[in-house]
């Protein structure tokens, strides 16, 4: 695939970063014996149950179990994918991240792609600069400050205007074939069936979408005539915009908030802004479409509580609906999603101008938790005074509520459920099924498995182990589970220092990463003093059964077969096989 980041740089990032360093430069670290602690930053708690282990360099919360290497944590709190958190903390260390071409395949390298970034962001320089500038600007200028905007929440926000013009953009940044190609692929500007090239956005109001790392990725455009057409336009999908994954007001908010008890979703770009005029900063808005698993699961990552403020017309609820659907299988304990519908007529943002901010927020503690409006919106579709009504009900409820993750907000479900039915909640529960849960290592102490999980647990834990004995490659030919990855496992750690992390990353994306990480979690409960000699007596154990069964593999075979060499083979083993204890 093109533009891949090389693993050797990765590795390199991962051997420089300092898990401390990463993470008290955002949650604040306070010193536990050899390591360091903090409440947890991925769910609620009051007392600290994250660790950070400078040795391993490594992180683990003991509550929801999330946990991982600098990478993993930058990716977690900050909310962004492999790549975009590799190129953050590069840039925390200054340096360059290289990209590498697929081979014998063309592809965007990383200055064709931070090239369509820095486009999109002179574009939006543009845009700014029209609202002060154009024909048209102190008209412009008028409707916000009738919204009550003033210049420094309109600065803060980047917004601008598009001009009425049809080629403002075609002619500002257009020039030469290439250059209206790559502005037709941002979709910055259009092509009609006869060819004609024109801006994608005209007069309208103008707001710039940032990802994550709070670069321009698209823009929404807000009519400034109710006449003019669609109210709101947005940018459609293109290689660098994917509205499912953006949040309209997620990079400005995390401008003044690292830590957050509530985040508030909204459905416009002037909500956003209104209530950050009015104080409120911790709103985003879902870019027109109803919250999307990756949306929630973003939100989810930065606070425990996400409230949907929502119209209350029938679009409105429509799209709460949706967001909570989305929302079930994601859900845990210590999340809490709930509902506010606004009076018909009015938003976010038309409230908070007619109530302020302690208006606005008076409403926000009367929002409804997901327990009651998931079942105000089914109960009301059906008539529960009768035997039908209920069974409707149920069947509307069963694979909703199947679909939870989480056991505490099962069993709150079926006690609502039950409550509503006038029926033991032992009848429903044998009526919906549990959903298969992967539990965290935490909540159960780990088993020591065999002997070759345990050699692995070790290496894990404590790589330099890895130089204590020589490599046995035949141990790839054990008949037991996992002794290939042992192997590989102690190859990697018998030439080289590793910290825990540089090990693990070794293993991202493959099928053996999430095995790997729990046994960087597991409890060995063998003493510093006793874990050389017990890694060696382990691995030599391992080097036993191999004799052992080599020595079976080969007094199975027909005479004829015993050759000298397998003779010889078999003495060996005996004699080794005698010295062992």
């Amino acid at each position: 695939m093109a533009g891949l980041i090389p693993k050797d740089f990765i590795q390199d990032l991962v051997a420089r970063a300092d898990i401390h360093s990463v993470v008290d430069s955002r949650v604040r670290l306070k010193k536990a014996g050899r390591n360091y602690q903090a409440c947890c930053p991925f769910h609620s708690e009051k007392s600290p149950s994250f660790t950070v282990a400078p040795d391993k360099q490594f992180y683990h919360c003991f509550g929801c179990g999330a946990h991982g290497n600098a990478i993993d944590f930058v990716m977690e709190y900050d909310g962004l994918e492999f790549p975009d958190a590799v190129e953050v903390l590069a840039a925390e260390l200054g340096l360059e991240v290289p990209r590498e071409r697929g081979a014998g395949r063309a592809g965007r390298d990383r200055a064709e792609i931070e090239d369509d970034y820095n486009l999109m962001e002179r574009v939006a320089r543009f845009y700014m600069q029209q609202l002060r500038q154009h024909g048209k600007s102190a008209q412009v200028i008028e409707y916000l400050k009738n919204r009550g905007l003033t210049g420094e929440t309109a600065k803060a926000f980047g917004i601008g205007y598009a001009p009425s013009e049809w080629d403002s953009v075609l002619k500002g940044f257009g020039g030469n074939k290439a250059a209206e190609q790559q502005l037709l692929a941002l979709k910055l500007i259009n092509e009609n069936d006869s060819g004609r090239r024109y801006d994608f956005f005209r007069d309208r109001l103008i707001f710039p979408i940032r990802d994550r790392r709070g670069r321009v990725v698209g823009f929404g455009g807000r009519v400034l005539d109710n006449e003019q057409g669609p109210k709101y336009l947005n940018s459609p999908e293109t290689r660098l915009f994917h509205k499912g994954r953006e949040l309209y007001g997620f990079y400005e908010m995390k401008q003044h908030y690292k830590q957050l008890e509530q985040v508030v979703i909204v459905e416009g770009y002037m909500d956003v802004v209104a209530l950050a005029q009015h104080g409120v900063r911790n709103a985003v808005a879902s870019l027109g479409t109803a919250a999307t698993p990756e949306q929630l699961q973003l939100l989810f990552r930065q606070s425990p509580q996400v409230i949907c403020c929502f119209d209350g017309d029938r679009a409105g609820r429509d799209a709460a609906w949706r967001a909570l659907e989305n929302a079930l299988p994601m859900l845990r304990d210590g999340h809490d999603l709930r509902f506010l519908f606004l009076p018909d007529g009015d938003d976010p943002d038309s409230i908070v101008r007619a109530e302020g901010k302690e208006g606005f927020l008076k409403r926000l503690e009367q929002a409804q938790s997901l327990r009651h409006y998931f079942f105000e919106h089914l109960s009301s579709q059906y008539d529960l005074s009768q035997d039908a009504g209920k069974g409707a009900l149920i069947a509307a409820a069963k694979p909703l509520i199947e679909r939870l993750q989480s056991e505490f907000y099962r069993e709150l479900m079926l006690e609502e459920l039950a409550n509503r039915l006038g029926r033991d909640i032992s009848q429903l529960e044998q009526m919906i099924a549990k959903p298969t849960v992967k539990m965290p290592p935490q909540t159960a102490k780990r088993s020591r498995g065999t002997p070759v999980e345990r050699a692995m647990g070790m290496l894990v834990q404590h790589p330099e182990l890895g130089k204590m004995v020589p490599v046995n490659n035949t141990l790839a030919d054990l008949k037991m589970e996992n002794a290939k990855v042992f192997v590989a496992l102690h190859r990697q750690t018998s030439g080289q220092t590793l910290t825990t992390a540089q090990l693990l990353e070794g293993w991202r994306g493959t099928r053996y990463e999430e095995q790997l990480r729990d046994l960087a979690q597991w409890n060995h409960e063998i003493l510093a003093a006793h874990l050389e000699q017990e890694f060696k007596d382990t691995y030599m154990f391992l080097i036993d059964r191999y004799l052992e069964q080599r020595y079976e593999e080969l007094k199975a075979l027909p005479t004829e077969q015993l050759t000298k060499a397998r003779l010889r083979e078999l003495d060996q083993i005996l004699r080794a096989l005698k010295k062992s204890p």
